[in-house]
């Protein structure tokens, strides 16, 4: 028997939860719940260009608790509840969209022309794709067998030619296109995927996939990681295997980033990978067997740009598996929802981890992770973290059943959408805090312009502190962030402006779509690490 059971009492729990303590003091940051029901659990989730958010479930978990839109229903179904809804951050308001298949376990990425492309799922979604452009009134569009092989569990990527690329899925060892450029184009075969493939574990769906500067793709799975050339379906090379040999992606799911890309001259000199947290060998069938195995507490960091890259370890001060790591404005890295034993799956989750940490990529060795405040809300498989505009962090999900269930369970779906605002907007942060002026919001940019920055900072400026991110929206679930990248860009000159108070600072957009692919992206003005609220600008 568990520690954990079905005759437990809940409030027991929860008390016991709080009463865990992580080995080292927490820092800041703070929470606050936006919602306590969305009507759904938010596995899936994507912010859009006009700060709403789409957040979406399984639609076989059984009625949620919010209606399809003017009464309908899905086909050969009783259910007429939505497994959908759009969260509107400024009103925080959310209507329910219309989802006819099933999207559990899916992938998707944001489109150049701010339109998200949804790909996959479970039966009759298997090959289905879906489309949805946010307006008022508006739903998601299917596209039915648009897709050449069943997508489940697998990871898409923005490309330079503005396509997505679509890699992997159960038992599905390959990658394709969408949009296709032709009604014949087919999948093409990616041998790496058999390779890493656990077949009684799998341990490697969900791969962490990166586009790099020099156009080829970073993928890791299991263990192991390739850069990769679509184009030729070529392994360009071959990186050692993460020290311990310990698996990483689903079922063992840890999470990785891409670390920040900073632009020099008009290219990008160093490229590093972070990958922490999972499970170890055998968690998973351990879990179904109700031993609950530790979580792993180590990221591995490897600086593909060497001429003879290594893997180097580091401890992280909290385990995690099931845990989402998102990059912040200021370049560094939040790890936040999971667990502290077990694995990915339902019922196979154990010891929420209530503390979110940030990892400083910068700081020397030893003094990288700061723990930062909890939330009281354990967030674990099925949960979900998106940046927002504002630099708060939305945080939803958490649904460790196969349907929704709320009483006689130690971990009860999760319904409740959340904000964990990092320590860089706590009040004392307030005077360094920048406010960008102009350009406005939703500007459109080239490659390789220059942009005046102007902004302005209540309190004493450095401005050898200064500096401009890009951060792309991230289509985020099960523990990974697809189509993540924030771009350091290149500062020509800072200026004092009008008034004290009043400055510009010039930037140069971005050089090639291999940097950065054409879209939507945040942009932020960071003074003394902490970023101003971001606006939107369309690089094109």
């Amino acid at each position: 028997m568990t520690l954990f059971t079905s005759t437990i009492n809940h409030h027991l729990i929860f008390f016991l939860l709080l009463l865990y303590a992580p080995p080292c003091p927490a820092a800041s940051g703070s929470w606050s719940v936006l919602r306590r029901s969305i009507g759904i659990s938010a596995m899936h989730m994507q912010l859009l260009p006009n700060d709403r958010v789409v957040m979406f479930d399984r639609t076989d978990f059984g009625p949620s608790q919010i209606s399809l839109p003017k009464g309908k229903c899905r086909h050969n179904s009783t259910d007429c509840s939505a497994h959908s809804v759009e969260y509107d951050v400024a009103s925080n308001s959310i209507r329910p969209l219309t989802l006819l298949t099933d999207v559990w376990c899916s992938s998707g990425a944001l489109m150049p022309n701010g339109r998200l492309i949804q790909t996959g799922g479970w039966g009759e979604g298997f090959r289905v794709v879906r489309h949805y452009k946010s307006c008022d009134g508006c739903d998601w569009k299917e596209i039915q067998n648009g897709l050449v092989q069943p997508r489940w569990y697998a990871t898409n990527h923005i490309l330079p030619d503005g396509r997505q690329i679509i890699i992997g899925g159960r038992q599905t060892f390959d990658y394709e296109f969408y949009p296709k450029t032709s009604a014949g184009e087919s999948s093409h075969k990616l041998p790496f995927l058999v390779q890493t493939n656990d077949p009684n574990v799998e341990n490697n769906l969900y791969p962490f996939v990166f586009l790099i500067p020099d156009g080829n793709l970073f993928i890791f799975a299991n263990n192991r990681a390739i850069l990769f050339d679509y184009l030729k379906n070529q392994v360009v090379r071959t990186y050692p295997s993460m020290p311990g040999g310990q698996p990483r992606n689903y079922p063992s799911t840890g999470s990785a980033v891409l670390l920040p890309l900073q632009i020099t001259n008009g290219k990008v000199y160093s490229v590093e990978i972070l990958v922490c947290g999972g499970a170890p060998k055998g968690a998973f069938t351990n879990a179904l067997n109700g031993k609950f195995d530790q979580a792993l507490d180590t990221c591995g960091r490897i600086k593909i740009s060497d001429h003879d890259p290594k893997w180097f370890m580091e401890t992280m001060p909290l385990a995690r598996v099931v845990a989402d790591m998102l990059l912040l404005p200021n370049g560094h890295v939040l790890q936040i929802n999971g667990a502290s034993a077990g694995s990915a799956g339902w019922e196979l989750g154990r010891n929420p981890v209530l503390h979110p940490v940030v990892y400083h990529p910068e700081n020397p060795i030893g003094s990288r992770f700061k723990v930062q405040s909890p939330s009281t809300i354990p967030r674990l498989y099925h949960s979900t973290a998106v940046l927002l505009r504002d630099g708060r962090v939305l945080v939803g999900g958490s649904n460790p059943h196969d349907k929704y269930v709320f009483t006689n369970v130690a971990y009860p779906t999760e319904l409740s959408l959340e904000a964990f605002s990092p320590s860089y907007l706590d009040s004392s942060s307030f005077t360094s805090r920048p406010n960008i002026i102009s350009p406005i919001n939703k500007t459109k940019i080239r490659y390789g312009e220059t942009l005046a920055i102007r902004f302005t900072v209540s309190g004493p400026v450095d401005l050898n502190m200064v500096s401009v991110t890009m951060i792309t929206p991230s289509f985020n679930t099960h523990s990974f962030s697809m189509n993540q990248r924030l771009l350091v860009l290149d500062i020509g000159s800072s200026t004092l402006s009008v008034g004290r108070s009043c400055y510009t600072v010039d930037v140069i957009a971005p050089p090639s779509k291999n940097i950065a692919p054409a879209g939507y992206y945040l942009l932020f003005v960071v003074h003394k690490e902490v970023p101003s609220p971001g606006i939107w600008v369309r690089l094109q």
